[in-house]
């Protein structure tokens, strides 16, 4: 029988190599949720009567703050891939 040896540092880095490292894959998911949350912001609104004009969807939440959020959040996930990963 041949003696089996303990695999190398080596390999297992080359076995586990991702185009990003964690932190950046990290940074990448909280920058999502921030896009999501600028979504849900800008939800709601709507008149429940169609024949009914509803000035609700003019509201600061929904012009303004919303797509603030949303565009950071695309900025942060920018940031998030072109941080260079720790070794």
């Amino acid at each position: 029988m041949a003696k089996q040896t303990a695999p190398s540092k080596q390999s297992d880095q080359d076995e586990s190599k991702f185009a990003l490292g964690k932190q950046n894959y990290k940074l990448l998911l909280i920058g999502f949720a921030i896009i999501v949350v600028g979504f849900l912001l800008m939800a709601g609104g709507g008149s429940k009567d169609p024949n009914v004009f509803s000035n609700e969807i003019f509201s600061f939440r929904r012009i303004t703050l919303a797509p603030i959020v949303v565009l950071f959040g695309f900025v942060f996930e920018i940031y998030a891939i072109m941080k260079k990963p720790s070794e």
